[in-house]
Formats: C-alpha cells, structure tokens, sequence
C-alpha cells in the first residue's frame, strides 16, 4: 500500500470543518477554537471526469479544498513531525447536501448523510510531496455552472489551523494510515450546483502562474432511488 494509490487503498477521509473563518461566517458559524472534523466514506471518490450527481431533494454545495494524503503511519504525531507522514497531496471538492447538513445541525444528528453520498468528494490525481514545498501559501480555486464564473478562491495562508496542526489533532484521537485522507477546510464561496452545470478547480503554488493540478466534472441529477 502506498500515497499513490489513496483512491482504492485509502481507509478514511477526515474533512476539517470551518477551517476558513470567512466560509464559517457565510454560514452562520463561529470560528472555531479548536480544529473539529467529521468523517467521509471511500466511496464517495469520484475521479477526475466523472458526473457528479445530485440526490433527489438535494440542495448540493460545492467546497473546494486541499488534500492531505498521508505516507507514514502514526498515532500522537506532534506538529514537528507531521511532515514526515505526508506522502503528498490532491485537490478536492467536499460536496454537501446543504438542506440535509442544516437539518442536521438543527437536530444535533451527524453529518454522515449530508456529506457521503456516492460521487461527493471529486478528488484530483496524488501530487507529489515534493510539488508542494510550502502547505501555507496554496491557492485554490473553483468555478460553477456553465458561464465558468468563479465561486471560490482562497490562499491556505488563511486557514485558521494550518496542516501540521491538523495531523497533530487528528492522530491524537485516531491512527493515520497510509492512504488516509485530511480534508482540510474550505475558503469563502461555497454555493449550490444544479444538473446540467460544470465544475472546474485547480489548485497552484501561491507565487506560481500555472496549476499544479486542475480537475472538471458535469453534474446530473442521480438516477434510481
């Protein structure tokens, strides 16, 4: 098992909730004092391409963010270390059913619906440790729907719990495993998406001109149930 091949090896994606405190604004949210996260399932990859779908009765919000993919094993791993576990990286969308999430939230239920259907987190080819020297200082960005506007863009260098710090929480409670996946928080400008609407992403190195990655996917509504 190895980083490279998360997408059918990886166990679990931990995604970072209001790690923006802009985002955390637009939705009603304090800024957090502590990271907090909740869990995705595997299945809910969708590789570089493919259709994301829209359940019916679904209101779906788009939230771009960084990928942590992790190399080395560990548990209690501190700050200092946390760089040694990454194996490298990816784009991601974390998409929400935002009706469903706010029933939840108003419920004090978990988001495990809301977040896990099937094609809910689009995700990128691994990028290579060594593509991305500085966690701190990545732009990413998002554009929706067919006129291409763009929804979301933000610099990590404003997330309020930076990569380290994330690996450190997260260990402390539960053993990374190669393959393993950190979501690690979304910047301003989530928005819904409809059937028939495209979403493109790419992520670059702060200073860069050019994308280390882009990703697209057409959106339709789910078929069956």
């Amino acid at each position: 098992m190895s980083a490279r091949t998360f997408f059918t090896t990886g166990r679990k994606i931990v995604a970072i909730g209001r790690n923006f405190s802009e985002h955390a604004k637009e939705l009603g949210n304090a800024a957090p004092t502590a990271p907090f996260f909740f869990l995705k399932p595997t299945s809910s990859y969708l590789a570089n391409g493919g259709k994301v779908e829209i359940p019916k009765g679904c209101d779906v919000h788009h939230e771009v963010e960084l990928a942590v993919v992790i190399g080395k094993e560990g548990r209690d791993v501190s700050a200092a270390q946390a760089m040694e576990h990454i194996g490298g990286y990816a784009l991601a969308i974390d998409m929400t059913a935002r009706n469903l999430q706010n029933d939840a939230k108003q419920q004090g239920l978990p988001w495990s619906t809301a977040k896990g259907y099937d094609t809910f987190t689009p995700i990128s080819e691994f990028i290579p440790k060594e593509s991305i020297p500085d966690t701190s200082n990545i732009d990413l960005w998002l554009k929706a729907k067919v006129n291409g506007a763009f929804r979301q863009q933000g610099n990590t260098k404003d997330m309020i719990f930076n990569v380290p710090s994330l690996l450190e929480h997260v260990s402390s409670i539960m053993k990374l495993e190669v393959g393993d996946v950190i979501l690690t928080g979304t910047p301003k400008g989530v928005g819904p998406v409809k059937s028939g609407d495209i979403i493109t992403a790419g992520l670059k190195l702060g200073e860069a001109e050019k994308n280390i990655v882009n990703i697209s996917y057409n959106v339709e509504d789910r078929k069956g149930l």
